[in-house]
């Protein structure tokens, strides 16, 4: 496993695609920015994919990722929008391979545990938990910004390189073990 990694996250959509980029130095994380891209309603269908596809395309060329997690569309009961939704996270999958990054899909229910240990948490208890874990101290104002940032914090806890030693039973364990990641 490298030493230092950067991932970019994204909750793809059709209206809003979330995304976070976080730059992890061994166990460490540390948040580099996230965002929110608006995609305008007016826009055709078409125009909103090309849009996201470009943006993807931007973060890359700006950050230089070394992975992407994505969350993975969740099933709906309206088809129309689980097809729109599934081409949103295409095209932003399409870039990242476009430029030979690694992607990996988590699903809503997989992120969500991994961030607050709880598969039924709410997006402001994700956003809640990031804001602990990676120190934010600017305002949240999407909270499709955090998802994305979410799906970034879910691979490094999940691509983490764990020691005999690291093997926690508790989260007072995990706190006795790293004193220095807790603020």
């Amino acid at each position: 496993m490298q030493t230092e990694r950067i991932i970019l996250g994204i909750d793809p959509g059709t209206n809003i695609m979330g995304y976070g980029i976080i730059l992890c130095k061994g166990k460490k994380m540390e948040m580099v920015c996230m965002d929110v891209l608006k995609l305008a309603s007016s826009a055709s269908h078409s125009l909103k994919l090309r849009n996201i596809f470009e943006t993807t395309l931007d973060l890359i060329e700006k950050y230089h990722p070394d992975e992407m997690a994505l969350e993975a569309p969740f099933f709906g009961k309206n088809v129309q929008s689980m097809l729109k939704l599934g081409r949103a996270q295409g095209v932003a999958m399409a870039a990242a391979l476009s430029r030979n990054l690694p992607v990996v899909e988590y699903s809503p229910r997989k992120i969500k545990q991994s961030i607050t240990g709880k598969g039924n948490a709410s997006k402001e208890q994700v956003a809640a938990m990031l804001i602990q874990l990676l120190n934010i101290k600017e305002e949240l104002t999407y909270l499709d910004a955090t998802d994305g940032l979410a799906a970034a914090v879910c691979h490094f806890f999940q691509k983490r390189n764990l020691s005999a030693d690291d093997n926690y039973n508790s989260w007072k364990s995990f706190i006795n073990k790293n004193p220095d990641r807790i603020s």
